[in-house]
């Protein structure tokens, strides 16, 4: 069951965010163009600098607490979720945030 430490550890960060999507209304999620150019440089980029890193044995991953399904050269999937989760949470907190205190970013509807 250790394999599944790191999911398990993303789980709960999704869990402790999500929520705020539909009790804040805070629409990230309907807004997936705008969600997907902020996340996607930063999967990319990180994805291939963990690749790199692997390559050059500058760190690894504990089998023991991953699924051990490798996305690209030998990344796994649990640390591209990271990738994809952790800045998903991030984007959900800073909306909600600004829904509570109605802070304006100057991309509001004009109606």
């Amino acid at each position: 069951m250790s394999h599944l430490a790191y999911v398990g550890v993303l789980l709960c960060i999704i869990l402790g965010s999500i929520w705020l999507e539909v009790v804040l209304r805070t629409r990230v999620l309907k807004r997936i163009r705008r969600l997907l150019l902020s996340m996607v440089p930063g999967v990319v980029l990180f994805t291939a600098w963990d690749a790199y890193a692997i390559s050059q044995g500058h760190w690894f991953f504990d089998l023991e607490k991953i699924l051990g399904w490798q996305v690209i050269a030998g990344v796994p999937i649990d640390e591209v979720l990271f990738f994809i989760v952790v800045p998903l949470a991030a984007i959900l907190t800073l909306e909600a945030v600004r829904a509570v205190w109605n802070w304006p970013v100057g991309d509001e509807d004009a109606s």
